[in-house]
């Protein structure tokens, strides 16, 4: 976009102010929920229709596909009634978002508490879950889609977009940090109960937000609109191949812990915790690397130290607990820079195309629905890869084990590898020549 457009659209639409820890309170900390529940509806609700209801895992399996296709389709829509609700009022997008909560939240309760003339009748409990899981999906990525939005039309420099998304994203990781600690330790009903308070003070916090200001000058787009950005589509290629690298150790690490490692199942929360703790923490390190290389500079880092991590980690065997501790660390900190930046990168990219206060949605429900394909996509390619080199959950040969090797610490850093490699030739790269071209002023 030439520079006089750039500043045409920041004349437009001027940045606000966002700094301190009271603004980043605010917008932030509905993070928290939306991250809180993504962990029991992806792990625990499976193991709990099996336990609870007898409900066959090739069944639940079948259910979970067709609530999870559903979900990824339907966010690139959500993305423009999202922009729709921005043109016309800030308060619209925060009443669409308290339905949303509200809805989300009764998902949830009646996902894990079906009513007893439900449960007693499999057809019934099957129809029931699937509709919930649509429902339930559909009212979380309303509100992460118009969550998102919000803080993207903040706009500013580098700094400022990596700060606003790191408080988001910190706020998402204290949530995975409770969600996986609370059903074990308090059990599901106070879980619940936890999920609505958070929910609440969430969307409390984010209504007295810093409030951006939607472009006076919106039209009504086509969904299509951001793909026809070549600057997107370059950051989505590379936000896809790295999303997928990190989404198979995620998809592995139980099976690597059980099986290569031998560790204790006492030891799993250590690993888990290690890893969200150790990404938290990093994520104000990395802002401060931010601030002297730039957002795709320190991205790149991140990937770099990640490939080195599980690298080392092809090393580990039975008994290396103390090994994997480190792993788990250090790729914790790597995880910082995919939680903070991208996101930033994209602000960026909106910015640039002059969509910035009109577009923001239909450009977070694109991304989320690569999101949620990574996740499919990792759990597709990482798990016939080791059915078809014979691993299968306590199988311990050599030819097995070194599969799993392969599958969770090589295929990622090839993964990683490609991405880091796009990164530099369609991001980085172009950014320093055309800086290089750009008159002096």
């Amino acid at each position: 976009m030439p520079a006089a457009l750039n500043h045409a659209a920041a004349e437009l639409n001027p940045t606000l102010h966002f700094n301190g820890w009271r603004d980043g309170l605010r917008y932030g900390l509905m993070g928290l929920p939306l991250a809180f529940v993504a962990l029991p509806l992806y792990v625990i609700l499976p193991n709990h229709y099996a336990r609870e209801f007898g409900v066959s895992l090739a069944t639940l399996g079948i259910v979970l596909l067709i609530a999870r296709l559903f979900d990824a389709f339907i966010d690139p829509l959500l993305g423009r009634w999202s922009d729709r609700l921005f043109a016309r009022s800030i308060n619209a997008v925060l009443v669409f978002g308290a339905v949303a909560a509200v809805l989300l939240g009764i998902g949830f309760a009646l996902l894990f508490f079906p009513p007893a003339q439900v449960q007693g009748r499999p057809s019934y409990l099957l129809a029931w879950v699937t509709v919930l899981l649509m429902l339930t999906y559909a009212a979380y990525s309303a509100l992460s889609v118009a969550h998102q939005s919000w803080g993207a039309m903040l706009g500013g420099d580098e700094a400022q977009r990596s700060r606003i998304v790191a408080w988001r994203e910190g706020f998402g990781l204290v949530g995975v940090l409770v969600a996986s600690i609370t059903p074990v330790a308090l059990g599901l009903p106070v879980t619940v109960a936890l999920f609505f308070v958070a929910l609440g003070v969430g969307w409390l916090a984010w209504a007295g937000a810093v409030r951006p200001s939607p472009s006076p000058t919106f039209k009504t787009g086509s969904v299509w609109q951001p793909l026809q950005q070549p600057a997107f589509r370059r950051l989505l290629a590379v936000f896809m191949l790295n999303g997928i690298a990190s989404a198979i150790p995620a998809t592995l690490i139980l099976f690597f812990v059980q099986d290569r490692l031998q560790a204790p199942k006492a030891l799993e929360p250590a690993f888990l915790g290690s890893y969200f703790l150790c990404a938290a923490l990093a994520i104000p390190l990395w802002l401060r690397v931010v601030k002297h290389i730039g957002l795709a500079r320190t991205w790149l880092a991140g990937m770099t130290l990640s490939m080195a991590v599980f690298i080392f980690a092809t090393q580990l065997g039975v008994g290396d607990t103390t090994g994997f501790i480190i792993v788990c660390a250090l790729s914790g900190i790597a995880l910082g820079t995919d939680l903070a930046l991208p996101a930033a990168l994209l602000a960026g990219v909106i910015l640039d195309a002059g969509d910035r206060g009109r577009a923001e949605g239909a450009y977070f429900g694109w991304w989320n629905f690569a999101t949620k394909l990574n996740l499919a996509l990792a759990a597709g390619v990482a798990l016939p890869l080791l059915a078809g080199f014979g691993y299968e959950p306590g199988v311990r040969t050599e030819g097995a084990l070194q599969a799993l090797t392969v599958a969770y610490c090589l295929l990622p850093c090839a993964l990683k590898f490609c991405a880091a490699t796009a990164l530099y030739f369609l991001i980085i790269r172009p950014a320093r020549s055309l800086a290089l071209t750009q008159p002096l002023t």
